[in-house]
């Protein structure tokens, strides 16, 4: 950040399809679906009738691990987030462990929004929230307990299309 080394405050992981995805400058090489997340996977994709080929991976141990405001508005996961054909780009956000508070804010008024994300819960992010809204895990004083947060995404290449059928 500004040119200096920031350490990240949490942990994160990438499982996916066979493919490279770019990721704050860097590709990364997505590591193969564990079978729990390949059934995690598919009960989504059921359930909400988006489609999915990769997952990020955030652990939270404590209330000082935090994501800052921010959209996932990358051209790999689609133009319109949460199209609901093929890959569109619609994010389904599982959380397991501590409940956790997820805050959105919309870009242009300010309003915010304030969720208690707990074990279990599933928050799909739908057309347009993108690209009018931010969102993040801001740090607690509160103690609590380890968070992790699957976030299931698609991945698409430059004109739009999935990497997979």
């Amino acid at each position: 950040m500004y040119g200096k080394l920031i350490p990240v405050p949490r942990d994160e992981s990438l499982f996916g399809d066979d493919f490279h995805y770019e990721y704050r400058g860097t590709q990364i090489k997505a590591a193969p679906w564990p079978d729990f997340l390949l059934e995690a996977r598919y009960r989504i994709q059921a359930l909400s009738g988006y489609q999915f080929n990769f997952v990020v991976g955030n652990r939270y141990l404590t209330g000082k691990d935090s994501i800052g405001w921010h959209a996932d508005d990358f051209p790999q996961i689609g133009k319109r987030p949460a199209l609901a054909e093929g890959f569109g780009a619609a994010i389904a956000s599982l959380s397991l462990g501590s409940t956790r508070k997820f805050k959105l804010r919309h870009k242009d008024s300010g309003e915010t929004i304030d969720y208690q994300l707990e074990s279990g819960s599933l928050l799909i992010m739908l057309p347009g929230c993108q690209k009018d809204w931010v969102h993040a895990v801001p740090k607690t004083a509160r103690p609590v307990g380890e968070r992790i947060n699957w976030t299931f995404r698609p991945h698409v290449d430059a004109t739009g299309d999935s990497d997979q059928n």
